[in-house]
């Protein structure tokens, strides 16, 4: 005869079961999502943006950012952003070059694109000022609990790294470019994210400097 463990085994089998063949276990089996040339798109980003990334995506112009090794799904919605779409007045983010480069675009050509500048070695930028380093380091791993401002490890990861998809690679990124930014977000210059808004618009001038210098020089 078998144990009353044994039979509670045998009668919790289907369960697992089904719940192993549920849309929700299946959504993490095989992605259908097409797959980008990314031969096609260092073509793109050869004819249209290296001038102002570099072919390889590490620009040189520190208002302009370093797009190698950034997440694919960030540079895309970046693309989508600036693209003016049916029935919009404006782009989502603004800008005049960008919305010029991006309207020419199809969705293929933006998935191409992105994956080739993901698939990119990365060339960082570095930090260049110990004193504002000490803040912006204090701000990304603690950040300001007297504005109740949260720390930026909790989206952007330790190491600036980013999480794909959602949040963002910081590490390396020009000093300047994350500067503009943050200033951007909070005057609602740029306005294609609620919560960096919400963030920057509680930081100061030189919290925002410091914070900019520190992740240039994250690895």
């Amino acid at each position: 005869m078998s144990s009353p463990r044994l039979r509670r085994l045998l009668a919790a089998a289907p369960v697992v079961m089904a719940l192993a063949l549920s849309p929700f276990a299946m959504a993490a089996g095989p992605s259908t999502a097409p797959k980008a040339d990314i031969s096609k798109g260092q073509a793109i980003a050869g004819a249209a943006c290296a001038a102002c990334h570099a072919v390889d995506g590490n620009s040189v112009i520190p208002s302009n950012p370093i797009l190698a090794a950034q997440h694919a799904a960030y540079i895309a919605k970046q693309l989508n952003n600036y693209q003016v779409k049916p029935g919009a007045t404006k782009a989502e983010r603004e800008n005049a070059i960008m919305t010029g480069l991006a309207s020419t675009l199809s969705e293929e050509d933006i998935r191409n694109v992105s994956a080739f500048y993901a698939a990119q070695a990365i060339k960082p930028s570095y930090a260049q000022d110990k004193e504002l380093v000490a803040l912006g380091q204090s701000i990304y791993r603690g950040g300001v609990p007297q504005k109740n401002i949260a720390a930026c490890v909790g989206c952007h990861a330790p190491n600036g790294s980013g999480i794909p998809a959602a949040y963002p690679r910081l590490s390396g990124q020009h000093a300047e470019y994350t500067k503009a930014q943050l200033v951007a977000f909070r005057s609602g210059q740029r306005a294609n994210s609620a919560q960096m808004m919400s963030i920057s618009a509680l930081l100061s001038d030189r919290e925002i400097e410091a914070v900019s210098v520190y992740v240039a020089g994250l690895r």
